[in-house]
């Protein structure tokens, strides 16, 4: 094809001249609750502060679906993916990054400069990526946008360099590439957000792959009851591997069933991982006198919470939400992956299989399903 190379992965290495667009094949969303495909994608060179990253290894994330079945706005034909482990391929002017560092890419890459930035919350940055941003054009000539800045379920990314953050070399990219979503959303919930404490009682409603890393992460704070939450018996054991001392069924028991195991209390922390009106109501339900609902999925702007003025009152419960784990990504993500390079941190079952990018529509219909935790595609 006139002025563009092929993709990073038909040329050794993967390292193209930096002031060369490229074509690529990424899986595409021509609009929504449209039929999944790989498409050839033309992206452009990357340009001052920016960098281009081989992409080895990126996660099915829920965000990715909801991109597609209209629950969150969303501009086509668009890339998907956001979740994403990969190599620098080719860097532009002015970018500090060598070609062949090891990276996990971010999705909310902070600004620094903000109001919320200056006060420590870098996660409510001011300058946070829209859901889809223009870049790059399809085969056949037409605009492109991209999942979260990023578009990363795809051979080749480009990308400011600060969205991109260095780990070590040598991570199993199935599971590295869960470092900048699900782990860091799970794992910051509980550490930054809710601040689980030692011997305190914890309650997860939701165990896609963001629910189980956050399962994971409590037992490592050293919740002593853990209790496992889904419409779907055949999470029970996906949430006992990662941590939790029970599973339950989401149904009309659900409450009794935990207050039964916490001495007729609730939990003192629930976590909602769905995003919906009803499973926040089901989580604050679970949840003690004086304890904390944690809001960690992302829903939809029509689906409304309602909850009585009296008890609000009277339960002295605080509701609220986790924005990526509440996290410092360009801080997190390293000691993250410092804790999987040493084995203090084990992913694998998150892991619920590794597939081509040709196969990911079909893990989408999984996560529609409720299937397992995390599907992750390879493209090495």
């Amino acid at each position: 094809m006139s002025g563009t190379e092929l993709s990073p992965a038909a040329s050794p290495g993967g390292t193209e001249p930096a002031g060369t667009p490229v074509t690529v094949r990424a899986l595409v969303a021509r609009g929504s609750g449209a039929e999944l495909r790989v498409e050839q994608v033309r992206l452009p060179a990357p340009g001052p502060g920016e960098v281009r990253v081989t992409i080895r290894a990126a996660g099915v994330c829920h965000s990715d679906l909801s991109m597609v079945n209209g629950t969150l706005a969303a501009r086509f034909p668009l890339v998907l993916g956001h979740e994403a482990t990969g190599v620098v391929a080719a860097v532009g002017p002015g970018s500090r990054l060598a070609v062949g560092t090891p990276v996990v890419l971010n999705w909310a890459p902070a600004c620094r400069a903000c109001w919320w930035c200056r006060r420590g919350e870098p996660w409510l940055c001011a300058a946070t990526t829209a859901p889809t941003v223009p870049r790059g054009e399809t085969d056949d000539g037409v605009p492109l946008h991209l999942t979260l800045g990023l578009g990363a379920l795809a051979e080749a990314v480009v990308v400011p360099e600060r969205a991109v953050i260095p780990i070590p070399a040598g991570l199993p990219p199935e599971q590295a590439a869960l470092l900048g979503c699900a782990v860091l959303t799970g794992v910051g919930a509980v550490r930054n957000t809710a601040r689980v404490a030692p011997g305190e009682s914890v309650a997860v409603v939701g165990l896609g792959g963001v629910g189980l890393a956050l399962i994971s992460a409590a037992r490592r704070a050293g919740a002593t009851t853990i209790l496992a939450i889904d419409v779907a018996e055949a999470k029970r054991d996906l949430a006992l591997a990662a941590g939790a001392t029970d599973f339950l069924l989401s149904d009309d028991r659900l409450s009794k069933e935990v207050r039964a195991r916490t001495e007729s209390r609730g939990v003192d922390h629930a976590f909602e991982c769905v995003g919906r009106a009803a499973t926040i109501r089901a989580a604050w339900r679970l949840t003690r006198r004086g304890g904390a609902v944690t809001v960690v999925g992302m829903g939809a702007k029509d689906d409304m919470v309602s909850l009585g003025a009296l008890d609000i009152f009277h339960s002295a419960r605080t509701l609220r939400s986790s924005v990526y784990g509440s996290s410092d990504p360009d801080r997190e993500v390293p000691v993250l992956a410092a804790e999987l390079a040493e084995g203090a941190l084990d992913l694998r079952v998150l892991v619920s299989g590794t597939i081509s990018l040709e196969e990911a529509p079909t893990a989408f219909d999984r996560l529609a399903r409720g299937e397992g935790a995390r599907w992750v595609v390879t493209l090495d």
